[in-house]
């Protein structure tokens, strides 16, 4: 059964497990950290992050403007500045899918059905390989973006990477330099092994091109512009 949710766009998804910082002026944004802080208990602070799709105007386009499937996320940190603005820490929690939207209001507010992770136990041999494929491109991203004396493929970082299969899934999901249309295409992944399955094609794509041309993709990645609102 849908789910009331209030909904904060974005010009990215945000995916489940990710942590994001954002600066909140808005006075409708501000009511709803007002709110959210009001809330006993933490992991009820639950806000939508959803992301708006190039060249649309939610004011104009309604639903249409906004992608299907997001990501509520939760309210973890507030800071309060002296004009009433807010800096924030909120945690990616769980997916869900758009099937209605409240426009009424200042503040939008999405009719929401959670969707579940659906995994089975191949997604594994998946996982290996999606494993193997991100630390190839991790190594030639490296290349580019450091002094050639950094780079190098014993990196610690990439010894810690999760064993399960839809953690690792969604954190390649967040850590690619990719367009928002086909990151949007693997948060909506319908299960973990869809997820990994295109991830491991997209991996190969963007470590080849990488390679072969020297140069890394000019794109914005998550979490860097702590907010548009």
């Amino acid at each position: 059964m849908p789910a009331p949710l209030p909904l904060f766009p974005l010009n990215t998804p945000l995916v489940p497990g990710l942590v994001l910082p954002l600066h909140i002026f808005e006075p409708r944004y501000r009511g709803l950290v007002e709110d959210l802080l009001a809330v006993p208990d933490e992991d009820e602070r639950e806000f939508g992050i959803v992301a708006v799709r190039d060249g649309r105007d939610i004011g104009r386009d309604g639903l249409d403007a906004l992608y299907p499937v997001g990501t509520a996320t939760i309210l973890r940190q507030a800071e309060r500045l002296p004009d009433g603005r807010y800096d924030i820490v909120t945690t990616g929690s769980r997916r869900f899918r758009l099937v209605g939207l409240d426009d009424r209001a200042p503040l939008l507010r999405g009719e929401v059905e959670f969707l579940e992770d659906v995994s089975d136990p191949a997604d594994q041999f998946l996982a290996a390989q999606v494993t193997q494929r991100f630390r190839q491109y991790r190594i030639a991203l490296s290349g580019q973006v450091a002094e050639p004396s950094d780079a190098s493929g014993d990196d610690d970082e990439d010894a810690e990477l999760p064993t399960d299969a839809t953690v690792l899934s969604y954190l390649v999901t967040a850590a690619m330099v990719l367009p928002v249309k086909e990151r949007q295409e693997l948060l909506a992944a319908e299960t973990t092994g869809e997820r990994l399955a295109l991830a491991r094609g997209l991996l190969g794509r963007e470590t080849a091109l990488i390679t072969t041309l020297s140069a890394v993709p000019s794109l914005d990645v998550p979490g860097v512009e702590p907010s548009v609102n």
